[in-house]
Protein backbone atom coordinates (compact mmCIF):
# COMPACT_ATOMS: atom_id res chain seq x y z
CA UNK A 1 0.00 0.00 0.00
CA UNK A 2 1.01 3.60 -0.48
CA UNK A 3 1.54 5.92 2.45
CA UNK A 4 -1.70 7.69 1.57
CA UNK A 5 -3.63 4.45 1.61
CA UNK A 6 -2.08 3.50 4.96
CA UNK A 7 -3.11 6.88 6.36
CA UNK A 8 -6.62 6.39 4.99
CA UNK A 9 -6.89 3.00 6.67
CA UNK A 10 -5.77 4.42 10.01
CA UNK A 11 -8.30 7.22 9.72
CA UNK A 12 -11.01 4.70 8.89
CA UNK A 13 -10.24 2.50 11.91
CA UNK A 14 -10.25 5.54 14.19
CA UNK A 15 -13.53 6.82 12.80
CA UNK A 16 -15.12 3.39 12.89
CA UNK A 17 -14.27 2.88 16.54
CA UNK A 18 -15.70 6.26 17.43
CA UNK A 19 -18.88 5.92 15.43
CA UNK A 20 -19.77 2.44 16.61
CA UNK A 21 -21.40 -0.55 14.99
CA UNK A 22 -23.83 1.23 12.71
CA UNK A 23 -21.06 3.05 10.84
CA UNK A 24 -18.96 -0.10 10.66
CA UNK A 25 -21.77 -2.12 9.16
CA UNK A 26 -22.69 0.55 6.63
CA UNK A 27 -19.21 1.62 5.50
CA UNK A 28 -16.67 -1.12 6.09
CA UNK A 29 -17.37 -3.12 2.93
CA UNK A 30 -16.79 -0.21 0.56
CA UNK A 31 -13.75 1.12 2.39
CA UNK A 32 -12.00 -2.23 2.54
CA UNK A 33 -12.86 -2.95 -1.08
CA UNK A 34 -11.08 0.27 -2.03
CA UNK A 35 -8.05 -0.50 0.12
CA UNK A 36 -7.87 -4.22 -0.59
CA UNK A 37 -4.44 -5.69 -1.06
CA UNK A 38 -4.18 -8.43 -3.64
CA UNK A 39 -4.52 -11.82 -2.02
CA UNK A 40 -6.16 -10.68 1.22
CA UNK A 41 -8.93 -12.93 2.53
CA UNK A 42 -12.40 -11.40 2.92
CA UNK A 43 -13.88 -12.14 6.33
CA UNK A 44 -16.96 -11.30 8.34
CA UNK A 45 -17.59 -11.58 12.04
CA UNK A 46 -18.55 -9.72 15.18
CA UNK A 47 -16.23 -7.06 16.59
CA UNK A 48 -15.91 -4.84 19.62
CA UNK A 49 -15.63 -1.16 18.69
CA UNK A 50 -15.19 0.31 22.17
CA UNK A 51 -15.03 -0.69 25.86
CA UNK A 52 -18.81 -1.15 26.13
CA UNK A 53 -18.48 -4.89 25.57
CA UNK A 54 -21.20 -4.80 22.92
CA UNK A 55 -20.21 -6.51 19.67
CA UNK A 56 -21.44 -5.61 16.19
CA UNK A 57 -21.24 -7.22 12.73
CA UNK A 58 -18.07 -6.28 10.87
CA UNK A 59 -16.59 -7.08 7.48
CA UNK A 60 -12.79 -7.02 7.29
CA UNK A 61 -9.79 -8.69 5.66
CA UNK A 62 -7.20 -11.21 6.78
CA UNK A 63 -3.69 -11.61 5.44
CA UNK A 64 -3.11 -13.78 2.36
CA UNK A 65 -2.31 -17.46 2.95
CA UNK A 66 1.49 -17.51 3.29
CA UNK A 67 3.85 -20.37 2.59
CA UNK A 68 3.53 -21.70 6.17
CA UNK A 69 -0.13 -20.79 6.71
CA UNK A 70 -3.47 -22.51 6.53
CA UNK A 71 -6.89 -20.98 5.91
CA UNK A 72 -9.65 -22.46 8.05
CA UNK A 73 -13.35 -22.16 7.29
CA UNK A 74 -14.66 -21.79 10.83
CA UNK A 75 -17.58 -23.98 11.84
CA UNK A 76 -17.81 -23.07 15.53
CA UNK A 77 -16.17 -20.65 17.98
CA UNK A 78 -16.87 -20.51 21.69
CA UNK A 79 -16.98 -17.76 24.29
CA UNK A 80 -14.28 -17.41 26.96
CA UNK A 81 -14.41 -14.94 29.84
CA UNK A 82 -11.06 -13.69 28.57
CA UNK A 83 -12.85 -12.36 25.49
CA UNK A 84 -14.93 -10.10 27.70
CA UNK A 85 -12.00 -8.88 29.80
CA UNK A 86 -10.01 -8.10 26.67
CA UNK A 87 -12.71 -6.23 24.77
CA UNK A 88 -13.79 -4.21 27.80
CA UNK A 89 -10.22 -3.01 28.23
CA UNK A 90 -9.80 -4.71 31.61
CA UNK A 91 -6.28 -5.77 30.71
CA UNK A 92 -5.07 -2.47 29.31
CA UNK A 93 -5.55 -0.25 26.22
CA UNK A 94 -7.26 -2.08 23.38
CA UNK A 95 -7.20 -1.31 19.65
CA UNK A 96 -10.59 -1.38 17.94
CA UNK A 97 -12.30 -2.72 15.90
CA UNK A 98 -11.33 -6.11 17.31
CA UNK A 99 -12.78 -9.57 16.72
CA UNK A 100 -12.39 -11.79 19.82
CA UNK A 101 -12.41 -15.56 20.05
CA UNK A 102 -9.67 -18.13 20.70
CA UNK A 103 -11.61 -21.38 20.78
CA UNK A 104 -12.00 -22.18 17.11
CA UNK A 105 -12.71 -25.28 15.00
CA UNK A 106 -13.34 -25.75 11.31
CA UNK A 107 -12.18 -27.25 8.04
CA UNK A 108 -8.93 -26.44 6.25
CA UNK A 109 -9.76 -24.58 3.02
CA UNK A 110 -6.26 -23.75 1.75
CA UNK A 111 -2.63 -24.47 2.64
CA UNK A 112 0.68 -22.74 1.93
CA UNK A 113 3.34 -24.42 -0.20
CA UNK A 114 5.48 -25.41 2.80
CA UNK A 115 2.63 -26.97 4.78
CA UNK A 116 2.76 -30.74 5.31
CA UNK A 117 0.94 -30.99 8.63
CA UNK A 118 -2.49 -30.31 7.08
CA UNK A 119 -4.25 -30.77 3.78
CA UNK A 120 -7.43 -29.23 2.41
CA UNK A 121 -10.46 -30.86 4.02
CA UNK A 122 -8.79 -31.68 7.35
CA UNK A 123 -10.57 -30.91 10.61
CA UNK A 124 -8.54 -28.32 12.52
CA UNK A 125 -8.65 -26.30 15.71
CA UNK A 126 -7.00 -23.06 16.83
CA UNK A 127 -6.57 -21.83 20.39
CA UNK A 128 -4.89 -18.80 21.93
CA UNK A 129 -1.93 -18.56 19.53
CA UNK A 130 -1.90 -17.99 15.79
CA UNK A 131 1.45 -16.88 14.42
CA UNK A 132 5.18 -16.71 15.13
CA UNK A 133 8.56 -16.66 13.46
CA UNK A 134 9.20 -19.75 15.63
CA UNK A 135 12.49 -18.22 16.68
CA UNK A 136 13.57 -17.74 20.31
CA UNK A 137 12.11 -21.11 21.26
CA UNK A 138 15.24 -22.52 22.91
CA UNK A 139 14.01 -24.70 25.77
CA UNK A 140 10.38 -23.88 24.88
CA UNK A 141 9.53 -26.78 22.60
CA UNK A 142 6.12 -27.23 24.22
CA UNK A 143 5.71 -23.75 25.67
CA UNK A 144 5.33 -21.42 22.70
CA UNK A 145 3.06 -19.21 24.81
CA UNK A 146 6.15 -17.90 26.59
CA UNK A 147 8.05 -16.92 23.43
CA UNK A 148 8.34 -13.17 22.73
CA UNK A 149 7.72 -13.90 19.03
CA UNK A 150 4.31 -15.50 19.51
CA UNK A 151 1.29 -13.61 18.18
CA UNK A 152 -1.82 -14.41 20.18
CA UNK A 153 -5.06 -15.05 18.32
CA UNK A 154 -6.66 -11.64 18.69
CA UNK A 155 -5.76 -8.09 19.68
CA UNK A 156 -2.02 -8.64 19.25
CA UNK A 157 0.20 -6.48 17.00
CA UNK A 158 0.70 -8.35 13.74
CA UNK A 159 2.47 -6.71 10.79
CA UNK A 160 0.95 -9.10 8.26
CA UNK A 161 -2.62 -8.31 9.33
CA UNK A 162 -4.45 -5.75 7.16
CA UNK A 163 -5.94 -4.29 10.35
CA UNK A 164 -2.59 -4.13 12.18
CA UNK A 165 -3.64 -6.59 14.87
CA UNK A 166 -4.61 -10.25 14.95
CA UNK A 167 -8.35 -10.85 14.65
CA UNK A 168 -10.01 -13.78 16.38
CA UNK A 169 -12.52 -16.51 15.81
CA UNK A 170 -15.91 -14.84 16.11
CA UNK A 171 -15.89 -14.95 12.30
CA UNK A 172 -16.34 -17.19 9.30
CA UNK A 173 -12.64 -17.88 8.64
CA UNK A 174 -9.12 -17.45 9.98
CA UNK A 175 -5.55 -17.61 8.65
CA UNK A 176 -2.92 -19.03 11.04
CA UNK A 177 0.54 -20.51 10.84
CA UNK A 178 0.13 -24.28 10.56
CA UNK A 179 2.25 -24.81 13.70
CA UNK A 180 -0.53 -23.27 15.80
CA UNK A 181 -3.35 -25.51 14.61
CA UNK A 182 -4.21 -28.95 15.95
CA UNK A 183 -5.99 -31.88 14.37
CA UNK A 184 -9.54 -32.50 15.59
CA UNK A 185 -10.19 -36.27 15.77
CA UNK A 186 -13.20 -37.66 13.93
CA UNK A 187 -14.63 -39.17 17.10
CA UNK A 188 -15.43 -35.83 18.72
CA UNK A 189 -17.92 -33.33 17.33
CA UNK A 190 -16.81 -29.89 16.23
CA UNK A 191 -19.17 -28.36 18.79
CA UNK A 192 -17.72 -30.32 21.71
CA UNK A 193 -14.13 -29.86 20.58
CA UNK A 194 -14.35 -26.08 20.42
CA UNK A 195 -14.03 -25.20 24.16
CA UNK A 196 -11.06 -27.54 24.51
CA UNK A 197 -8.83 -25.07 22.62
CA UNK A 198 -8.68 -22.75 25.66
CA UNK A 199 -10.75 -24.06 28.58
CA UNK A 200 -9.46 -27.57 27.99
CA UNK A 201 -5.75 -26.84 27.69
CA UNK A 202 -5.74 -24.13 30.38
CA UNK A 203 -6.87 -26.68 32.96
CA UNK A 204 -5.29 -29.81 31.47
CA UNK A 205 -1.74 -28.44 31.50
CA UNK A 206 -1.42 -27.65 35.23
CA UNK A 207 -3.49 -30.69 36.25
CA UNK A 208 -1.20 -33.07 34.36
CA UNK A 209 1.84 -31.39 35.88
CA UNK A 210 0.30 -32.07 39.30
CA UNK A 211 0.66 -35.79 38.54
CA UNK A 212 -2.92 -36.66 39.33
CA UNK A 213 -3.60 -40.18 40.51
CA UNK A 214 -6.36 -42.19 42.11
CA UNK A 215 -7.34 -40.91 45.52
CA UNK A 216 -5.53 -37.57 45.32
CA UNK A 217 -7.71 -34.85 46.82
CA UNK A 218 -8.10 -32.02 44.30
CA UNK A 219 -9.91 -28.76 44.94
CA UNK A 220 -11.38 -26.74 42.07
CA UNK A 221 -12.35 -23.14 42.81
CA UNK A 222 -14.71 -21.30 40.47
CA UNK A 223 -17.03 -23.57 38.48
CA UNK A 224 -17.60 -21.68 35.27
CA UNK A 225 -16.21 -22.04 31.75
CA UNK A 226 -12.90 -23.50 32.98
CA UNK A 227 -13.76 -24.98 36.36
CA UNK A 228 -16.12 -27.65 35.12
CA UNK A 229 -13.46 -28.88 32.69
CA UNK A 230 -10.97 -29.06 35.56
CA UNK A 231 -13.44 -31.24 37.46
CA UNK A 232 -14.00 -33.59 34.53
CA UNK A 233 -10.29 -33.91 33.77
CA UNK A 234 -9.31 -34.55 37.39
CA UNK A 235 -12.08 -37.13 37.82
CA UNK A 236 -10.98 -38.88 34.62
CA UNK A 237 -7.56 -39.38 36.24
CA UNK A 238 -9.08 -40.90 39.37
CA UNK A 239 -8.75 -37.88 41.64
CA UNK A 240 -11.21 -37.15 44.44
CA UNK A 241 -12.57 -33.73 43.50
CA UNK A 242 -13.98 -31.06 45.82
CA UNK A 243 -15.63 -28.13 44.02
CA UNK A 244 -15.77 -24.68 45.59
CA UNK A 245 -18.38 -22.35 44.10
CA UNK A 246 -20.37 -19.26 45.05
CA UNK A 247 -23.33 -20.41 42.91
CA UNK A 248 -25.68 -22.69 44.84
CA UNK A 249 -27.68 -23.24 41.65
CA UNK A 250 -24.78 -25.24 40.17
CA UNK A 251 -24.55 -27.93 42.86
CA UNK A 252 -26.57 -30.57 40.98
CA UNK A 253 -24.60 -30.02 37.79
CA UNK A 254 -21.26 -30.18 39.59
CA UNK A 255 -22.07 -33.50 41.23
CA UNK A 256 -23.05 -34.84 37.80
CA UNK A 257 -19.58 -33.87 36.54
CA UNK A 258 -18.16 -36.35 39.07
CA UNK A 259 -17.20 -34.16 42.02
CA UNK A 260 -17.22 -35.95 45.37
CA UNK A 261 -18.44 -32.87 47.19
CA UNK A 262 -19.58 -29.32 46.42
CA UNK A 263 -18.84 -26.50 48.84
CA UNK A 264 -20.98 -23.39 48.37
CA UNK A 265 -18.73 -20.59 49.59
CA UNK A 266 -21.28 -18.19 51.04
CA UNK A 267 -19.10 -17.22 54.00
CA UNK A 268 -15.51 -17.57 55.29
CA UNK A 269 -16.49 -20.42 57.57
CA UNK A 270 -17.10 -22.68 54.59
CA UNK A 271 -13.42 -22.55 53.65
CA UNK A 272 -12.18 -22.85 57.23
CA UNK A 273 -13.89 -26.22 57.56
CA UNK A 274 -11.63 -27.63 54.81
CA UNK A 275 -8.34 -26.19 55.99
CA UNK A 276 -5.37 -28.36 54.99
CA UNK A 277 -7.44 -31.13 53.38
CA UNK A 278 -6.55 -30.81 49.69
CA UNK A 279 -3.40 -32.20 48.08
CA UNK A 280 -3.74 -29.76 45.20
CA UNK A 281 -6.03 -26.92 44.17
CA UNK A 282 -6.66 -25.10 40.91
CA UNK A 283 -8.48 -21.77 40.84
CA UNK A 284 -10.26 -20.60 37.71
CA UNK A 285 -11.81 -17.56 39.42
CA UNK A 286 -11.53 -14.61 36.96
CA UNK A 287 -12.06 -11.88 39.57
CA UNK A 288 -10.12 -10.52 42.51
CA UNK A 289 -10.77 -12.62 45.60
CA UNK A 290 -9.21 -13.72 48.89
CA UNK A 291 -6.52 -16.02 47.51
CA UNK A 292 -5.01 -16.92 50.88
CA UNK A 293 -8.37 -18.06 52.22
CA UNK A 294 -8.79 -20.49 49.33
CA UNK A 295 -5.14 -21.59 49.47
CA UNK A 296 -5.62 -22.50 53.13
CA UNK A 297 -7.60 -25.59 52.13
CA UNK A 298 -4.39 -27.08 50.66
CA UNK A 299 -2.08 -29.18 52.81
CA UNK A 300 1.27 -27.67 53.83
CA UNK A 301 3.73 -28.02 50.94
CA UNK A 302 0.85 -28.80 48.59
CA UNK A 303 0.32 -26.70 45.45
CA UNK A 304 -2.21 -24.03 44.56
CA UNK A 305 -2.40 -23.01 40.87
CA UNK A 306 -4.13 -19.86 39.62
CA UNK A 307 -5.38 -19.92 36.02
CA UNK A 308 -8.25 -17.40 36.14
CA UNK A 309 -7.20 -13.96 34.85
CA UNK A 310 -8.87 -11.11 36.80
CA UNK A 311 -9.27 -7.50 35.75
CA UNK A 312 -5.87 -5.85 35.54
CA UNK A 313 -4.25 -9.30 35.92
CA UNK A 314 -3.79 -8.48 39.61
CA UNK A 315 -4.55 -10.60 42.66
CA UNK A 316 -4.44 -9.45 46.28
CA UNK A 317 -2.86 -11.83 48.76
CA UNK A 318 -2.44 -11.56 52.50
CA UNK A 319 1.14 -12.73 52.79
CA UNK A 320 0.85 -13.59 56.49
CA UNK A 321 -2.25 -15.71 55.88
CA UNK A 322 -0.56 -17.39 52.93
CA UNK A 323 2.55 -18.09 54.98
CA UNK A 324 0.46 -19.87 57.60
CA UNK A 325 -0.66 -22.35 54.96
CA UNK A 326 2.90 -23.07 53.73
CA UNK A 327 1.43 -23.68 50.29
CA UNK A 328 3.35 -23.55 47.02
CA UNK A 329 1.55 -20.90 44.92
CA UNK A 330 1.97 -20.69 41.15
CA UNK A 331 0.15 -19.61 38.00
CA UNK A 332 -0.21 -21.21 34.59
CA UNK A 333 -0.84 -19.89 31.06
CA UNK A 334 -2.67 -22.19 28.61
CA UNK A 335 -0.25 -24.82 27.22
CA UNK A 336 2.07 -25.45 24.28
CA UNK A 337 1.02 -26.87 20.93
CA UNK A 338 2.29 -30.42 21.52
CA UNK A 339 0.43 -30.49 24.83
CA UNK A 340 -2.70 -29.03 23.23
CA UNK A 341 -2.85 -31.81 20.65
CA UNK A 342 -2.27 -34.34 23.44
CA UNK A 343 -5.18 -32.81 25.39
CA UNK A 344 -7.60 -32.85 22.44
CA UNK A 345 -6.78 -36.49 21.73
CA UNK A 346 -7.12 -37.42 25.42
CA UNK A 347 -10.52 -35.74 25.75
CA UNK A 348 -11.81 -37.34 22.56
CA UNK A 349 -10.52 -40.81 23.52
CA UNK A 350 -11.81 -40.66 27.10
CA UNK A 351 -15.06 -38.79 26.43
CA UNK A 352 -14.06 -35.86 28.62
CA UNK A 353 -16.45 -33.53 26.86
CA UNK A 354 -17.50 -29.92 27.52
CA UNK A 355 -21.00 -28.85 28.53
CA UNK A 356 -22.11 -26.54 25.74
CA UNK A 357 -24.95 -24.33 24.57
CA UNK A 358 -25.12 -23.58 20.83
CA UNK A 359 -26.02 -19.99 19.98
CA UNK A 360 -26.34 -17.78 16.89
CA UNK A 361 -24.06 -14.82 16.27
CA UNK A 362 -26.85 -12.39 17.10
CA UNK A 363 -27.03 -13.91 20.61
CA UNK A 364 -23.40 -13.15 21.49
CA UNK A 365 -24.10 -10.00 23.50
CA UNK A 366 -26.78 -11.75 25.55
CA UNK A 367 -24.41 -14.67 26.13
CA UNK A 368 -21.68 -12.28 27.33
CA UNK A 369 -24.10 -10.80 29.86
CA UNK A 370 -24.92 -14.31 31.09
CA UNK A 371 -21.22 -15.13 31.51
CA UNK A 372 -20.71 -11.95 33.55
CA UNK A 373 -23.77 -12.72 35.69
CA UNK A 374 -22.73 -16.38 36.20
CA UNK A 375 -25.75 -17.71 34.30
CA UNK A 376 -23.80 -19.60 31.62
CA UNK A 377 -24.14 -23.41 31.62
CA UNK A 378 -21.16 -23.79 30.86
CA UNK A 379 -19.66 -22.84 27.51
CA UNK A 380 -21.46 -20.93 24.80
CA UNK A 381 -20.53 -22.17 21.32
CA UNK A 382 -21.30 -19.91 18.34
CA UNK A 383 -22.51 -21.43 15.08
CA UNK A 384 -20.20 -19.70 12.58
CA UNK A 385 -22.69 -20.20 9.74
CA UNK A 386 -24.73 -17.40 11.36
CA UNK A 387 -22.04 -14.71 10.96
Amino acid sequence: MTDNNSLTRRKFVKLAGAAGGALLLAKSTNVFAALAKKGNIASRGYAAVDTSGKLVPWQFERRPVGDDDILIDIKYASICHSDIHQEKGHWGPTQYPQVPGHEIVGVVAAVGKNVTKFKVGDRAGVGCMGNSSLENLDGLENEEQYSPDTVFTYGFPEKSSPTGISQGGYSNNIVVRDHFAVHIPNHISFQEATPLLCAGITTYSPLMRAHLKKGLKVGVAGIGGLGYMAIKLAVSKGAEVYAFTTSASKVKDILAFGAKEVIVVDGPGKLAAYKGKMDYMISTIPYKYDVAAYASVVKPYGTFTQVGMPEGFELTMNNFALSLSRVNFNASLIGGMKETQEMVDYCADNKVLPQIQIIRADQINEAWDNVINKKARYRYVIDASTF
